[in-house]
């Protein structure tokens, strides 16, 4: 990194704030542009001073005290990974009903057996984010196969990702040239003559990589605004991994393929019945209950 660069990361909130403003002052001086390497400096600067602004929005964030998104995707394991991925919604949609939290769907994807390949919903309860945030990580199936015609035990894996829901567009700032927006036709709500439209949203957060697709609602200005939120959130669970990461000095995955080895709770249904959380060693016998909602010990054990 350059003396220049690690002044900039050393910069206060209100340091950064100021000299942005500074930057985006003069250009709107038409002398600005006539040298182009200082403005090319100047554009670079500016990029890095809002990066590092988003950066530290980021962390004055309690995030723990917001609304949820959970999503998950299916991983390895085909028609049963997709299966098992509805078993885990239907398992934490009635952990949200006992909960008295209300719900919405934000985006889904089927297959032709009633599983996902991957759903989204919004948990829209204060502090969810807190409570189910450590929900996050591979969870691994283990059966007899419905789907397998000589009924063999079969392993399938899904993953569960939980991020913060943010209101505000200033608590956690994308700035338009660091976002990439795809439009596509709407598989969500609104009937026949709204999926004519294009009113999906792909949205990517270009620095990182990150994306989210959203259909869940009727407009595609809507669905726009949900994508940021979401985009936002998973922007934000990236850079307090990089900061934790950065305090311990350890190593943090950024990327986790959900398929043997890496999962963080198994439900085994065959040949005996338990599901185990294996960060923290709870176990539960009583598998039809949690499949049902009842994942209360699993959850108080991880905070």
């Amino acid at each position: 990194m350059s003396e220049h660069d690690q002044k900039i990361e050393d910069m206060s909130k209100e340091e950064l704030e100021t000299r942005i403003h500074e930057i985006e002052s003069r250009m709107g001086d038409a002398t600005f542009w006539e040298d182009k390497k200082r403005a090319d400096d100047a554009m670079s600067e500016l990029n890095h001073l809002k990066s590092q602004l988003s950066k530290v929005k980021s962390r004055e964030v309690n995030y723990d005290d917001y609304e949820a998104i959970l999503t998950i995707f299916s991983g390895a394991g085909g028609d049963d990974a997709e299966d098992f991925a509805r078993m885990l919604l239907e398992m934490y949609q009635g952990y949200i009903q006992t909960k008295g939290w209300k719900t919405a769907l934000v985006h889904q994807n089927t297959n032709e057996h009633g599983g996902y390949k991957n759903v989204s919903i919004e948990i829209q309860a204060a502090g969810v984010y807190g409570i189910l945030k450590r929900e996050s990580g591979v969870h691994r199936l283990v059966r007899i196969s419905p789907f397998n015609a000589n009924k063999q035990r079969h392993t399938a894996f899904a993953m569960v990702e939980v991020i913060p829901k943010f209101k505000a567009p200033g608590e956690l700032e994308l700035p338009d040239d660091e976002v990439e927006v795809e439009f596509a036709r709407s598989s969500g709500p609104g009937g026949q003559n709204v999926n004519k439209r294009e009113t999906a949203v792909r949205m990517t957060h270009i620095p990182t990589g990150l994306t989210v697709h959203v259909d869940g609602e009727r407009t595609q200005h809507a669905n726009r605004e949900r994508a940021r939120q979401l985009l936002a959130g998973k922007l934000h669970r990236l850079l307090e991994e990089q900061r934790q990461e950065k305090e311990s000095g350890m190593y943090v995955s950024k990327t986790t393929d959900a398929e043997w080895g890496s999962q963080i709770r198994s439900y085994v249904l065959h040949p005996y019945q338990m599901v185990k959380d294996h960060r923290t060693g709870v176990e539960l016998r009583d598998v039809d209950n949690v499949l049902e909602g009842g994942i209360q010990p699993f959850i108080d054990a991880a905070r």
